[in-house]
């Protein structure tokens, strides 16, 4: 295999450049176009004529030396002529300069523009309303018997949502107890009142942690599992599907999910209160009190009314968990990306809704003197 080498002639204001041996990639003998360039700058013709011999082999490691040949004659205004190329040679050249080499962008500063920020802070709020109003027409159409939605499907995420949930449910529930009676006890034992752990541990559940605690479980775990479900739907069609067929996503898709996750909430929410207050029952054991002690002692501490409190939170959240999860689903892009950014868009959105209704409700109990 010859080395790959080249040979410039001038005539007059013309110079003729042909390229000899073997110009393949895979031939490791250096022909560096610095060689070629300085040839050329010593000719400084006003006309390139490009060829190769007939014994050249050339690929497009050829064609990259043309193509720098190109650029260097468009450079130094040097009129070039590749007419005397092979037609593949010819076609290769023709087809990387017919579209100009890519330059990279500079972004320009973006000037503040009001009605922008208007539009991206209302944007949002209008859709979030929209997908609440589609909640609720689908709401309606079921209480009248007219929803498409599936019983096999809401029993399905009953079980999804209540039973599998009561494992993480119990241990953090308990622990929750525990962290409440600790806390109690610190500055209740500098008073000699340590029988009223019960009381902080009954009230602080019924009223706040039970139904808080739980929702956050929830919207890590339900809401999320809802978010990647119709997310993956969205990815591969299926929801489009549903539209064709001339159903609506919202009540086949959302409304089962939404229902199981507000009819286990408030149940979920009984059974965290119950291990919660046990939890603290744990700690005070330890404080001698006995049982039968903290037992009368949360008894008259919590009132139906307290309890009342915790479940209407419950259920509240419950809406919000599965609207933050069915809304990022139901909105998911197109890919597996997309899924994964609409998990973790319907966990932070939930509780953000969690925290911030968390505070509406006591501000609204507390100026109903509740």
């Amino acid at each position: 295999m010859d080395a790959p080498s080249f040979q410039i002639t001038r005539e007059g204001n013309s110079a003729t450049l042909a390229f000899n041996g073997a110009w393949l990639l895979e031939n490791s003998s250096p022909a560096p176009f610095s060689d070629v360039e300085k040839a050329l700058s010593d000719k400084q013709p006003q006309q390139l004529s490009v060829a190769v011999a007939d014994n050249c082999q050339w690929d497009s490691r050829l064609a990259a030396v043309l193509l720098r040949c190109h650029d260097y004659c468009s450079q130094h205004n040097i009129d070039f002529d590749s007419s005397q190329l092979p037609q593949g040679a010819q076609s290769l050249l023709q087809l990387a300069t017919t579209v100009p080499a890519r330059e990279p962008t500079t972004e320009k500063a973006a000037l503040f523009n009001p009605l922008q920020a208007i539009k991206g802070l209302v944007g949002p709020v209008l859709n979030w309303l929209a997908f609440l109003g589609e909640c609720t027409a689908a709401t309606g159409k079921l209480l009248v018997g007219q929803a498409n939605i599936r019983l096999a499907d809401f029993t399905h995420f009953l079980y999804m949502a209540g039973p599998k949930a009561l494992g993480i449910i119990t241990l953090l529930s308990v622990l929750v107890g525990m962290i409440l009676a600790y806390l109690g006890a610190v500055q209740l034992r500098l008073l000699g009142a340590e029988v009223y752990v019960a009381d902080l541990v009954a009230i602080g559940m019924v009223r706040e942690m039970g139904a808080l605690m739980t929702a956050i479980i929830m919207a890590g775990r339900t809401g999320a599992a809802y978010a990647a479900q119709l997310g993956t739907m969205q990815v591969n069609d299926e929801i489009d599907a549903v539209k064709t067929l001339g159903i609506s996503p919202v009540e086949f898709l959302v409304l089962p999910r939404m229902l199981a996750l507000v009819l286990i909430m408030p149940l979920l929410v009984i059974y965290a209160n119950i291990l919660g207050i046990i939890g603290g029952a744990i700690v005070g054991l330890g404080m001698d009190i006995s049982f039968l002690q903290y037992v009368e002692q949360s008894r008259q501490a919590m009132d139906i009314t307290q309890v009342i409190t915790g479940l209407i939170k419950a259920v509240v959240f419950a809406v919000l968990i599965a609207i933050a999860g069915c809304r990022a689903g139901m909105h998911c892009g197109r890919s597996s990306a997309a899924v994964g950014n609409a998990t973790t868009r319907a966990v932070v959105t939930a509780i953000v809704y969690l925290v911030v209704s968390d505070a509406a409700l006591n501000i609204l109990f507390s100026e109903l003197d509740i």
